[in-house]
C-alpha cells in the first residue's frame, strides 16, 4: 500500500462481521478504521476524516439511522449501511437520514465492493456539478438546461427536467421517494409519492428504448429510484 488508498471507516459491533470486512477491505487495497459504537465512529470521523463509511445500524450505544443523522450535520462522505434488518421501512429510514446505500446482511463481497466503487466515484470532490453528464446515448447539459439521446433533443417539461437532473448528480445513489418530493417538489409535499411515479412514468417515456423495461431510470420498490450510472448495453 502507498497511503494513498481510499480510507474506510468500519462501524460494527459483531466481531465476527468486523473480521469478514476487515479481510475483504485489505485484500482490496483499501485502509481502514474501525469503530464498535457511535461514539467511537464520530470520534474516527472528525479525526481520521475517512473517504466512505460502512455503518450497522444495531449498535449498542446508538441507532445507526440516528448516527448517520449526525455525520450528516457536518459530512458528505458516502455512507453504506449494512444491516441485518430487511425491511422497507429500515432502508427508507435509513436512506432519508442520508446514507448513499443499504446492503443486507448476508451479502456478497463482489456487491459490496461495487456498491464502494460507485459510493466512491460519486463522492463530492469539491469541484461542482460538471457541465454536462452522459448516461449511455443520454446526455444533459446543465448550462443549457438540454437534454438529448441519440443527438436528438428531449423536450422535458419543467418538472421532468428537475427530476431528471436530480437523479443525474445523485447517479448510482438510491433516492428515496420523500427525498425526490423535498426536492423536486417541496417540504411541504413529501407525503405525496404518487407525483413521483406518475412524472417518472412520464420521464421514462422520453429517455428509455423501452419504458416498461427501463434500463436507465431504476426502481428500488418500496424505497425510491436510482440513475443507473453505466448503463447496461
Amino acid at each position: 500500500m502507498t497511503g494513498s488508498e481510499p480510507l474506510v471507516l468500519v462501524v460494527e459491533d459483531e466481531p465476527q462481521m468486523r473480521r469478514f470486512l476487515r479481510a475483504c477491505l485489505h485484500s482490496q487495497g483499501y485502509r481502514l478504521v474501525e469503530a464498535g459504537t457511535g461514539a467511537e465512529a464520530m470520534l474516527l470521523a472528525t479525526s481520521h476524516n475517512p473517504e466512505l463509511v460502512l455503518l450497522d445500524l444495531g449498535l449498542p450505544d446508538e441507532d445507526g439511522v440516528a448516527l448517520t443523522r449526525r455525520l450528516r450535520e457536518w459530512s458528505r462522505v458516502p455512507i453504506i449501511v449494512i444491516s441485518a434488518r430487511g425491511r422497507e421501512e429500515d432502508k427508507v429510514s435509513a436512506l432519508d437520514a442520508g446514507a448513499d446505500d443499504y446492503l443486507t446482511k448476508p451479502f456478497g463481497t463482489s456487491e459490496l465492493m461495487a456498491l464502494m466503487r460507485v459510493a466512491l466515484r460519486r463522492a463530492p470532490t469539491g469541484e461542482g456539478i460538471p457541465p454536462t453528464l452522459s448516461f449511455g446515448t443520454l446526455r444533459i447539459d446543465f448550462s443549457r438546461r438540454e437534454v438529448t439521446r441519440n443527438g436528438q433533443t428531449v423536450h422535458l417539461t419543467p418538472i421532468e427536467y428537475k427530476l431528471l437532473s436530480l437523479l443525474a448528480q445523485n447517479a448510482g445513489k438510491v433516492l428515496t421517494h420523500r427525498q425526490i418530493l423535498k426536492d423536486v417538489w417541496g417540504p411541504a409535499q413529501t407525503n405525496q409519492a404518487h407525483y413521483v411515479r406518475v412524472h417518472m412514468a412520464e420521464l421514462r417515456k422520453k429517455i428509455e428504448a423501452d419504458p416498461a423495461r427501463p434500463r436507465l431510470l431504476i426502481t428500488e420498490p418500496g424505497v425510491g429510484y436510482r440513475l443507473r450510472d453505466q448503463p447496461e448495453g
